[in-house]
């Protein structure tokens, strides 16, 4: 499949294109300085003893594998020669690799062992004095633990060799023969990261624009945006940093989606593996924006990405276009670009999704499962109102430290699909009823104590928790300011009127109301456990309807007036 530049044919400034190059004038150098200055101001340069520490901690993470592989040959019965002879290697990848990892960052790395040494938890060693933490049946199984203050992701992938030799090249085609699915997906990192240095015309410019990039909030994951920043330094040879991040928000700002990034060809190496190729996988046809991995087996790395989450992204790409465009004009600044997103002030409906767990030990699994089908739920709202509502989510979790139990709280913002009539109902209760029972019956680890529950808030209803602790100073000062300016009204007109104050009968009206309100809210704030709920269990016969309002004042007109209607959708 051949990449598309029909999204490079509107740029509005002169340029020549020679084999996929685009060239431009370069920014002035002064910008390049101001880059700079952002990102050491931001902390993301790592100091020299810091990176000597990380590199430290990966040689001897060398030696204890080695010494581990070995003792497992003894341990299977191979000769003495088997055992001398054994080996393991430790490869790095992710930020890491790419040399854009920052402060305090773990290190993603990847165990290579020979044959005979699977993954199982007997032979994947564990060393509970570090704090590890394993699962082997997960979709890449990892283990997480801290080397000397350091965290560690480290993977384990076992070829087909019985002495696995130092020099192994694990670009080439062959360390796939006879691997297992879960193996080449551990592989996977390695082998996309070492592509894309080797695909990039200038590593150095490639490596300061993704530092840049990646501070930068939003939905896409580490080797997503390295692809795409890739991608632009290959339309961008000479660019310089400065000038590569701001072609960034203008180069998919008109892509084409779902037109695919591609770093290279698609090729299929007839190893058996499927590769992303709409053609003939008729799944891959509903991909939004197809990000394909420049490595075989090649993958579509933003496959979770929704029509929510593409909209929400290009919103922002849209904006951080508009501000490179004043930088360059010298109407703004790189602090400009580094504004934090205000997700719980723009929206003005919310799903809130809470999920507890006995002890620490079975938050960790259950939360990892839940996180990872969050997309799910997107998916189901968007089907089930058909398209007509966005449910985008919060790309972190939230603790309320206030409570003792072991839980989290994740976040996604409501909002209608422009063109949505406005005051149309929409019931969403059957998506997130699908999505607590798939949740819990599909995970195999289930344990008791495990439950999630899904609930409908306001923008005026969110947890403080949600909230930096300056804003809400803010907007407790903000409302003190408001309610003196409210009394001093009420003062007024009662001076104007000559009317004695009804206020205690209205205030005690109001406070009823919000009560009714907090106890609608209680009912319909359901969870679910371990069984499958009847119909008559899962619904709500008082809510008919989501009507999800665009104003804040039509919020609060509603949750006044309808109560529980607007709760419908976690029952």
């Amino acid at each position: 499949m051949q990449q598309s530049y029909a999204a490079l044919e509107i740029f509005s400034d002169k340029r020549i294109i020679t084999r996929g190059h685009i060239h431009v004038k370069a920014l002035p150098n002064s910008h390049l300085r101001v880059e700079h200055m952002v990102l050491w101001d931001g902390g993301v340069y790592q100091v020299e003893e810091e990176a000597r520490k990380r590199e430290e901690i990966i040689e001897k993470l060398r030696v204890v594998v080695k010494s581990w592989v070995k003792q497992v040959t003894r341990w299977k019965g191979y000769t003495d020669k088997m055992v001398e002879n054994a080996n393991a290697l430790i490869v790095t990848f992710g930020s890491y690799r790419l040399g854009v990892h920052g402060p305090g960052s773990d290190i993603d790395t990847l165990c290579i062992g020979p044959s005979y040494v699977n993954r199982e938890v007997n032979d994947f060693f564990v060393d509970r004095s570090v704090g590890t933490a394993t699962n082997p049946h997960a979709h890449v199984p990892v283990m997480k633990f801290k080397f000397e203050g350091v965290s560690i992701d480290l993977l384990y992938a076992s070829v087909s060799h019985l002495v696995v030799p130092d020099d192994l090249d694990i670009s080439n085609e062959s360390i796939l023969y006879e691997a297992d699915e879960p193996t080449v997906r551990s592989l996977s990192g390695c082998r996309v990261a070492d592509q894309i240095l080797r695909l990039v015309p200038n590593v150095e410019s490639f490596c300061s624009a993704l530092l840049v990039i990646f501070r930068l909030p939003g939905f896409l994951g580490g080797v997503n945006l390295a692809l795409l920043v890739a991608r632009v330094c290959q339309l961008y040879p000479n660019a310089n940093p400065s000038m590569l991040v701001s072609r960034f928000f203008r180069v998919y700002t008109q892509w084409h989606w779902p037109n695919p990034v591609m770093l290279c060809p698609i090729e299929d190496k007839e190893l058996g593996f499927p590769v992303w190729d709409p053609r003939r996988n008729p799944l891959d046809r509903n991909h939004h924006m197809p990000i394909i991995t420049p490595a075989y087996p090649n993958m579509n790395s933003s496959y979770s990405v929704s029509t929510s989450t593409l909209e929400a992204m290009m919103k922002q790409f849209h904006t951080a276009n508009k501000i490179c465009n004043d930088i360059e004009l010298n109407k703004s600044s790189w602090g400009a670009l580094f504004e934090p997103f205000l997700f719980f002030r723009s929206y003005q409906n919310y799903l809130q999704v809470d999920i507890t767990a006995t002890d620490a030990d079975d938050l960790r699994a259950w939360k990892g499962w839940v996180e990872s089908r969050l997309r799910q739920l997107t998916l189901k709202v968007e089907r089930c109102t058909i398209g007509k509502l966005l449910c985008v989510p919060c790309p972190r979790e939230y603790v309320d430290t206030s409570r003792q139990c072991c839980h989290c709280t994740y976040f996604m913002g409501l909002r209608k699909k422009p063109g949505v009539e406005v005051g149309e109902v929409i019931d969403i209760r059957v998506a997130t009823q699908e999505f607590k029972e798939e949740i819990v019956n599909m995970f195999s680890f289930w344990t008791p104590g495990m439950e999630i529950h899904v609930s409908h808030v306001l923008k005026n209803q969110l947890p403080s928790y949600v909230f930096p602790d300056e804003y809400r100073k803010r907007s407790q000062s903000s409302k003190s300011i408001n309610q003196q300016h409210q009394n001093k009204r009420k003062i007024n007109s009662e001076m104007v009127d000559g009317k004695p104050s009804a206020s205690g009968c209205m205030s005690g009206g109001m406070s009823n109301s919000s009560s009714q309100l907090k106890a609608d809210m209680g009912s319909c704030k359901t969870g679910y456990k371990r069984r499958r709920l009847t119909p008559e269990e899962g619904s709500c016969e008082e809510s008919k309807g989501l009507s999800v309002s665009e104003s804040e004042s039509e919020s609060d007109g509603l949750a006044k007036e309808k109560g529980s209607s607007l709760l419908q959708n976690a029952c």
